[in-house]
């Protein structure tokens, strides 16, 4: 098997998949390949959380015994089409071949499922996998929790949860803008659709500017901390509740364990909002980016957001349980992002009055 050597000259797949050339000549090969054709190859040969074939093979990493039967079956059938495309028109006639067409027709659509901004959209929905879970949550009867206290009350809510909803409006698709009749139930019963809807939402990833990439990390670090402190509430929850059908629960534990159920009532709403923030965010990102002084305040947003989400995790954890403090935590955040998004309309409105 032959690999790079520090003794030899490569031309490497980074030079040759970059947009421009060492003499900043445009790359004439993504004019030639498509943008789908390029988008397969980055796939596979360079971003990080890709197969990244180019990296194993080359530093003699994978042993070709043992190498992936579905990728080498991608990357056979990517080939074919790339042999077709250049045959010429005397093979034209392979386009009707029942193997080789529908090969054709796919490679012409892909899209990447590696790049930073694909693999955020998929973050979102396994986030919100995770969450729809804290529905099927065992607890126990109302009757077994009645008479115990706690610093949040029984039907917890945070009013700006439905005052952000009510901004974010006019971003969300037209099916999904009927805000007024629904109030909180959007946060649960149209929710799930509504993600899903953004999240599968085909985005242009060749070659995307800095800006937005910068943008998309923070936003898959927030992802992930809200998929941390779900998957710390569910397993919190019905540890607890195993706890409390055996009754080994000592009186303290058992009033933090009614405080955490009575958390689960806003903060399911809140971290469901998030996750519509962030998937309205990735749709638009391009547009968020292109004026410097705009990005860095929108950066600046996320990152107060992100804070909260990280602050949130250790609240939540196992070791520290404190679920009294993530009301005026989610509170104020929530406040943050209204106030953020009532002057980025503001800024809408006033640009569009100037243009017309």
């Amino acid at each position: 098997l032959l690999t790079a050597e520090s003794t030899a000259l490569y031309t490497t797949f980074d030079e040759v998949l970059a947009k421009h050339l060492n003499d900043e000549e445009l790359n004439q090969l993504p004019l030639t390949l498509g943008e789908a054709a390029m988008e397969f190859l980055w796939d596979f040969l360079s971003y990080q959380e890709g197969p990244r074939v180019r990296d194993h093979l080359s530093h003699g990493e994978m042993n070709l015994n043992s190498f992936p039967k579905e990728i080498a079956n991608q990357m056979l059938a990517f080939s074919i089409v790339l042999l077709h495309k250049f045959l010429g028109d005397d093979h034209i006639a392979l386009k009707d071949n029942a193997i080789i067409g529908p090969l054709i027709s796919c490679a012409g659509c892909y899209r990447s499922q590696f790049h930073p901004v694909a693999r955020l959209g998929k973050q979102v929905l396994d986030c919100a996998g995770s969450i729809n879970r804290w529905d099927q949550l065992p607890i126990p009867s109302l009757e077994e929790i009645t008479g115990s206290t706690g610093a949040v009350a029984e039907s917890a809510s945070i009013p700006e949860t439905l005052e952000v909803l009510c901004l974010l409006k006019h971003r969300m698709p037209p099916d999904y803008c009927f805000l007024e009749d629904t109030g909180h139930s959007h946060l649960t019963d149209w929710w799930l659709s509504l993600l899903t809807n953004l999240c599968t939402t085909p985005m242009r990833t060749l070659y995307c500017p800095r800006p937005v990439l910068e943008a998309v990390a923070v936003l898959r670090k927030i992802t992930a901390q809200c998929h941390l402190v779900s998957e710390q509430i569910i397993a919190s929850a019905e540890l607890r509740y195993q706890q409390w059908i055996g009754k080994v629960l000592r009186s303290r534990q058992r009033h933090n364990y009614i405080r955490m159920l009575k958390s689960i009532t806003f903060l399911s709403p809140v971290l469901r909002l998030l996750l519509i923030v962030v998937a309205l965010d990735w749709i638009s990102m391009s547009g968020i980016c292109k004026k410097a002084t705009e990005y860095q305040q929108y950066l600046k947003y996320l990152k107060s957001i992100l804070q909260y989400t990280e602050n949130l995790a250790t609240y939540t954890s196992p070791e520290k349980n404190k679920w009294d403090e993530t009301l005026d935590l989610s509170r104020k955040v929530l406040i943050k992002i209204k106030v953020y998004n009532e002057k980025r309309q503001a800024c809408l409105e006033s640009t569009m009055q100037i243009n017309s």
